[in-house]
């Protein structure tokens, strides 16, 4: 069984166990509102892509057939994975939303990303239409996933003049688990992420923007570590720039953890004091031999002005001038905004049934 599901009844208050739905209990009736697999947990291997479309490309076409392909995809990989936990998640950005012409008004929070320009580090806008999440308990099944949505947006050509892609992949990162799900820093990373029925909560759109019931607010970044100046660190000045300590993963007490520590930058609370939370699905990635290793970011959130909020006291502080440490040693190469809409929305668009 899978878990990670909110019920928000008007009329009565009781969970249900089931997988990546919402329902919305009104007057008697239940509405059906069925997620992509935002809520999972993270797997062992993971592939993250960015796509561009081409200008002047026919691209509702390929559209329609990456709607069918998700969900065939899906259906296949529980099949035919141990434990069926290998799954696509497919999310669309400002622009391509309005190019593809899908369901207006939008999403309320979706917009182009904006950098956000603190003392010392920005948060980087990069472009990007499409963003697919692949996961697997193997990487055959990532391999298999992104090789059949290539052969959609990009199928190989004999010749440059017979190419017929709609879209360029701006990059692609293979994921891996780090040992007990530690970054490549040597810190347990997602300690505060949601678990059970909250992952459902915090990452799915519900009364909010009731046309987009089912959705969630998608946000990448690459984050690229310097190495070299990080392992120089002795481990009690690396456990004051996460606030934790190394290998218990116990949060230091407010006394002894620093005001710019991550773990206090990256807890949020809302204008009541209420605790805001977004769902993370971050992995390590990299290439030892050439120097290049880092984390990929991913959150997903019920609303994005949680991510951002989160973002803003990350780069610009709080107070002002008070940036999170982790960014003197974890440079933000790229950031892009999508969102993922409902299985119910991507199936009115899918070739299996226009």
């Amino acid at each position: 069984m899978v878990s990670g599901v909110v019920v928000r009844f008007r009329y009565a208050l009781r969970p249900l166990m089931s997988a990546n739905f919402l329902y919305i209990w009104h007057m008697k009736r239940v509405t059906v509102h069925e997620s992509q697999s935002v809520t999972d947990y993270p797997n062992n291997n993971t592939i993250f892509t960015v796509w561009k479309f081409r200008e002047g490309a026919e691209i509702k076409p390929a559209f329609e057939q990456l709607c069918a392909l998700l969900a065939n995809l899906n259906h296949s990989f529980i099949i035919r994975t141990l434990n069926g936990r290998s799954t696509c998640v497919m999310g669309v950005g400002y622009d391509a939303w309005t190019k593809l012409a899908l369901p207006t008004p939008l999403p309320r929070e979706l917009k182009p990303f904006e950098p956000i320009v603190g003392p010392k580090h920005t948060a980087v806008a990069t472009p990007g239409d499409l963003f697919f999440h692949l996961r697997g308990t193997d990487m055959a099944a990532c391999f298999d996933m992104i090789t059949a949505i290539s052969d959609v947006l990009s199928p190989a050509a004999p010749s440059p003049a017979a190419d017929s892609s709609v879209a360029d992949c701006l990059e692609e990162i293979h994921g891996f688990r780090y040992w007990d799900g530690r970054s490549i820093l040597g810190f347990v990373d997602g300690t505060e992420n949601p678990v059970g029925n909250e992952r459902q909560f915090y990452a799915v759109v519900s009364d909010e923007d009731p046309m987009y019931r089912g959705g969630s607010y998608l946000f990448v970044q690459k984050y690229l570590h310097d190495m070299r100046a990080w392992s120089n660190l002795p481990t009690e000045e690396q456990e004051k720039v996460i606030g934790r300590y190394k290998m218990s993963d116990i949060e230091m007490p407010d006394g002894v953890k620093p005001a710019n520590s991550h773990s206090a930058l990256t807890g949020i609370e809302d204008e009541n004091g209420g605790e805001l939370k977004i769902v993370r699905d971050n992995m390590p990635f990299g290439n030892p031999a050439k120097g290049e290793v880092g984390t990929y970011f991913i959150a997903y959130a019920s609303t994005f002005s949680t991510t951002h909020k989160m973002l803003q006291r990350m780069f610009v502080g709080d107070p002002p001038g008070n940036y999170d440490r982790i960014l003197d040693f974890s440079k933000a190469c790229t950031g892009s905004l999508f969102f993922a809409p409902s299985l119910d929305i991507l199936k009115q668009y899918s070739a299996a049934t226009t």
